[in-house]
């Protein structure tokens, strides 16, 4: 896979492969409720740890317990390299479970990237109408018929 540019600059100001060479690092995981990917920079993790220590104790029920499955369902993220042109070598796991077997269209939402199946995205009830758009524009451009 490669990150397009217009995404792959700011990830790789703020996360530097600790090498030295052009690229940096990203930390791919499975979406909370959604059949796609999310992708982030290192110090995005402090982040989702501060947010998910507060659901955990928000879950806290009237015998003290708390809901591990919080935590084990949300904290996947597995970090990659990626090099000077994006590309960087997908986890299997993450692209079996959002069905990522060709192409791959990313679609950053300030905090993260949402990386999609393209024909999945398209499928999927709910989301804005402008990013199923873009998907078909994009795949149209690189002749992907969805």
């Amino acid at each position: 896979m490669a990150i397009p540019n217009a995404l792959r600059s700011t990830l790789a100001q703020n996360a530097p492969r600790p090498d030295g060479k052009d690229g940096g690092t990203i930390i791919i995981a499975v979406h909370e409720t959604e059949r796609c990917l999310i992708a982030y920079d290192p110090g995005y993790v402090a982040v989702l740890k501060k947010e998910l220590d507060a659901r955990t104790e928000m879950s806290r029920g009237p015998d003290g317990r708390i809901d591990y499955n919080i935590k084990r369902d949300l904290a996947n993220g597995e970090a990659v390299p990626f090099d000077g042109s994006g590309r960087f070598i997908m986890p299997g796991f993450p692209r079996f479970h959002a069905g990522i077997t060709g192409h791959a269209f990313f679609w950053g939402t300030f905090d993260y990237i949402e990386i999609w199946d393209p024909r999945t995205l398209v499928e999927t009830p709910g989301l804005p109408p402008k990013m199923i758009s873009a998907a078909r524009y994009h795949c149209q451009e690189k002749g992907i018929v969805l």
